[in-house]
């Protein structure tokens, strides 16, 4: 039961995040369609939900069923994992009003790039890439690993492109992210 113990807590801390990060989008979401927000990817946003509601049924599964335990090299993992948590907060607080899990677009509004919006185009999704490999890779879930690895670049495969195209057509968002990459980090001059 002790191998167990670290898998609960981090689960339930990701859990709990997670509530609190729906119920930020949520009063973003009522606050940016009262401004006039433009909702963009419905069709594919119960995908995306999908998605993480099965990495922890994958993951718990596979931690439980085959018995899996801490990593060896674990510590770096969660260092990997706790720098993940403090890019997310900056990706948050840097969006403010702005940052949602649905693609909201409000018409002519100022693309941010303060933050971590000064080095990526898409902080958050770095994020949660990193995350999806290196929660199971904490406790040996090779095999949720690499299907979520999957998952989730087949799912920004069509979220991102629609969020860029949406964000250009209402936003100047072209030209403030020119010459940005979407995952690779930019060294600001």
């Amino acid at each position: 039961m002790n191998n167990l113990l670290p898998f609960v807590i981090l689960i339930l801390f990701i859990a709990i995040q997670r509530v609190v990060e729906l119920f930020i989008a949520k009063s973003n979401e009522k606050w940016l369609k009262r401004q006039g927000a433009i909702e963009f990817g419905n069709k594919h946003y119960k995908y995306l939900v999908f998605m993480h509601l099965l990495f922890f049924v994958a993951l718990s599964t596979e931690k439980v069923l085959l018995n899996r335990g801490l990593s060896a090299v674990w510590p770096i993992f969660l260092a990997v994992f706790m720098l993940a948590q403090f890019m997310r907060g900056w990706a948050i607080s840097s969006l403010g009003k702005y940052w949602n899990t649905k693609i909201l677009v409000l018409k002519h509004a100022q693309v941010v790039r303060k933050g971590p919006y000064r080095l990526l185009k898409h902080p958050n999704y770095f994020v949660v890439t990193t995350e999806l490999l290196v929660v199971p890779l904490l406790f040996n879930a090779f095999y949720t690993a690499l299907l979520f690895t999957i998952f989730n670049f087949m799912i920004l495969s069509i979220r991102i492109p629609e969020e860029e195209k949406a964000l250009s057509m209402y936003t100047e968002y072209d030209e403030v992210f020119r010459g940005c990459h979407r995952f690779i980090p930019r060294i600001v001059k």
